[in-house]
């Protein structure tokens, strides 16, 4: 009957210590994270474990066999909801998902993540940046796809058209953008010039643009004419996308930025050129300028994403110039794009709100200024108005002997 009772009480006591090492287990992931919290949890759990290893060795007989049952229960339940990176991505936060998580913490889109997107049939988003500032909005506004595009040659340094930009400048606002992306791919417009007259040419610029730029992958304008020169950049390494339909380097030779592909002819025309940029290993296709029905036709026989600009809803994607789409930029707005916004009107207030202040003198405010210490004015004060009271005093005349001897 003794050794009974003390078989019992060695079985509480065990089921005690592996209950108490669960509960630590418990609050150490509720109150904690990073590795040192995963550190303690690992500690934790082994304690778990050896309590009941310990409880299993003491606990004997029928008595114990519910208490053991429970507390093996009770640490399964814990290790299942334990936060640990290595059981997974599970959030430890009872707020919603997106308020405990911020913009930055989404995981990385790589050329993977695109190629799963288009298979699922889920729309890329990708927008177009100029600098770290527009960076910025690209990044915080979650796209999938940031794009330094050529168009900045007009949008940010004011050329009258795309073809003036250089590698030099292309290579500069690369990397001001870089600066500020980490969650979107990030994509370098390839200059007119620097891919069209030979592929080593081609080739040497995309890598400056890789390797100065900072960016992930290059895209150039053409149709099969380019394919080979997409073949060779993408043979070293470097994802390529393709860019057909109304291509803005050529639009002297088109007559202007004129619509594409609207006849059945020349929209097989554009799916050739598609076709073509797809064997030579391009990841994705910008479809600009042509009809929604030559789009969807061309999107429909390839096996790789489309990014729709002026080619209506049936791409794989779509993508538009921040500066046209926010109404920074009002010299010319494309008939395709929505303005969900016109920063240009905003700014114009602003500004004219700023002149007004300044002439009146309504600005800044005292909650522009920045005070001194107790007493410091005062003093201060006090400083200036002794410098005047001397100023104002006669020079007091030079002694006699001081004189006598500047005479002799």
């Amino acid at each position: 009957m003794l050794a009974a009772k003390e078989g019992a009480g060695g079985a509480r006591r065990a089921a005690r210590r592996l209950i108490a090492g669960c509960l630590r287990s418990a609050a150490v992931r509720s109150g904690s994270s990073g590795a040192p919290a995963a550190f303690a949890r690992r500690q934790e759990f082994a304690r778990c474990a050896a309590g009941r290893r310990s409880f299993s060795a003491e606990a004997r007989g029928p008595a114990a066999s519910g208490l053991r049952t429970a507390a093996t229960s009770l640490q399964r339940r814990a290790r299942r909801a334990d936060c640990s990176p290595r059981l997974g991505a599970v959030r430890c936060s009872s707020h919603p998902a997106s308020q405990s998580a911020p913009a930055t913490s989404q995981k990385k889109v790589t050329i993977t993540t695109l190629r799963n997107m288009y298979k699922k049939g889920v729309p890329i988003a990708m927008m177009t940046a100029h600098d770290y500032p527009s960076g910025l909005f690209v990044e915080n506004g979650q796209m999938d796809i940031c794009l330094v595009g050529d168009s900045l040659g007009m949008v940010a340094l004011g050329y009258p058209n795309t073809s003036q930009l250089t590698m030099d400048d292309m290579i500069h606002h690369c990397r001001a953008v870089a600066r500020a992306i980490t969650h979107p791919f990030l994509i370098g417009d390839m200059p007119f010039g620097s891919y069209e007259t030979s592929e080593t040419k081609a080739t040497e610029n995309a890598i400056r643009l890789m390797k100065e730029g900072k960016v992930e992958a290059v895209k150039l304008e053409g149709g099969i004419e380019m394919a080979s020169t997409a073949h060779r950049i993408q043979r070293v390494g470097i994802p390529v996308m393709g860019h057909i339909g109304l291509t803005p380097h050529r639009q002297s030779a088109m007559g202007g930025y004129r619509v594409q592909g609207k006849t059945a002819a020349k929209a097989r025309l554009l799916l050739k050129d598609a076709q073509a940029l797809q064997d030579a290993g391009c990841f994705a296709i910008i479809v600009e300028g042509v009809p929604a029905p030559t789009a969807d036709y061309i999107t429909a026989n390839l096996k790789i994403p489309t990014i729709g600009i002026g080619a209506g809803p049936g791409c794989s994607g779509q993508v538009l110039v921040q500066n046209d789409m926010l109404g920074i930029f009002d010299k010319f707005v494309p008939r395709f794009c929505k303005q969900y916004t016109h920063i240009t009107t905003v700014v114009g207030k602003a500004m004219e709100q700023y002149r007004t202040e300044v002439k009146s003198r309504t600005f800044p405010a005292a909650e522009h200024c920045y005070p001194m210490a107790d007493g410091e004015e005062d003093k201060l004060r006090a400083m200036e108005q002794k410098e005047k009271e001397d100023s104002t005093q006669p020079t007091s005349a030079k002694p006699r002997k001081a004189a006598d001897e500047e005479d002799e």
